[in-house]
């Protein structure tokens, strides 16, 4: 077997839960960040970033690209290699779009194949959802496309698990755009995900389960009453959205402008709204004009469904 001496892993950005899809569904979008895996000669750990934000990113053992990378071999109980790694950035940080996700994808892909692919991609996308701690940008940037993650099922004659996790892909609708607006703070998790209740009421797991259903229909037809229904919520966003200044503007002129509906991406800020190629350019520019009239400046991008997921060329 070839030892592989240099690796390029490009990994997409995501969009998770559109609305009532709450920590189990994710899509990947057209934005990327690459990162390049060099076996270093001299024995030691460079780590190198460019691009927008560059400056932000660690370059010591609490980077999260370097911590996948480790934890990799751990898994398999080796050594890691001393190696170059170079990133650059093309997915904004802390704003809801899975940069944390990128660089976990990125740094088990990249272990895996310097390692000569001991594990299976199932066996990888895994330790991905236990490093995340949640599968719905992990699972969509690894594998590209729309899609839905669940557990498995128990089996009660082996007592134990047939697969730790389904994941299932969904059918998204060529005539539906993606339209995300990026502001300019920014949202942690940990913050987004202070301010949840511990428990929801009946009421409101049956709303979310009855439009989870009605949205996964909307994106595979296209929809738009099934998707203007389909992306309510009951379980984040009305407690999330307080955190980011001017949403409800923002809502209005989405939806004014013909989108069919505007939700969190991830645990925000970043806005997404989906509509029809028709009204794209026009939904992209009210929303980018109502966060301007809060005081807000964010770049507002009409995207595409990225359908590769995690590419690698090894070199």
């Amino acid at each position: 077997m070839s030892v592989v001496s240099c690796a390029t892993i490009t990994v997409p950005a995501t969009t998770a839960n559109l609305g009532p899809g709450f920590d189990c569904i994710g899509a990947a979008l057209t934005l990327y960040n690459e990162f390049k895996f060099i076996r270093h000669s001299q024995g030691r750990w460079v780590i190198t970033v460019t691009g927008a934000e560059a400056e932000r990113v660690v370059t010591d053992e609490s980077n999260l690209l370097y911590q996948a990378f480790v934890k990799f071999y751990e898994s398999i109980e080796q050594s890691p290699p001393f190696v170059q790694i170079d990133i650059s950035l093309g997915v904004p940080l802390a704003r809801g779009l899975g940069s944390s996700a990128t660089a976990i994808v990125g740094g088990l892909i990249g272990a895996n194949v310097l390692a000569g692919e001991p594990l299976s991609q199932s066996q990888l996308l895994e330790l991905a959802i236990t490093l995340e701690g949640h599968p719905d940008n992990v699972v969509p940037a690894f594998l590209g496309g729309c899609r839905l993650a669940a557990t498995g099922v128990e089996n009660e004659l082996l007592k134990e698990k047939e697969s730790l996790w389904e994941i299932c892909e969904i059918p998204w609708s060529q005539e539906i755009v993606p339209v995300v607006a990026i502001p300019d703070f920014e949202l942690s998790t940990k913050e987004a995900r202070q301010v949840l209740p511990s428990e929801v009421s009946r009421g409101d797991a049956i709303f979310n389960t009855a439009h989870l259903g009605l949205l996964l229909r909307g994106l595979e037809t296209g929809r738009g009453d099934w998707l203007r229904a389909g992306l309510q919520d009951r379980l984040h966003q009305p407690y999330r959205k307080g955190l980011i200044r001017g949403y409800d503007a923002v809502n209005s002129a989405a939806t004014g402008a013909g989108a069919y509906g505007m939700v969190i991406s991830g645990a925000g800020p970043t806005l997404l709204a989906l509509t029809d190629r028709v009204r794209a350019d026009a939904v992209a520019k009210a929303m980018a004009d109502a966060w301007l009239k809060e005081g807000v400046k964010a770049e507002v991008r009409s995207l595409c469904l990225d359908t590769q997921g995690a590419r690698l060329v090894i070199e």
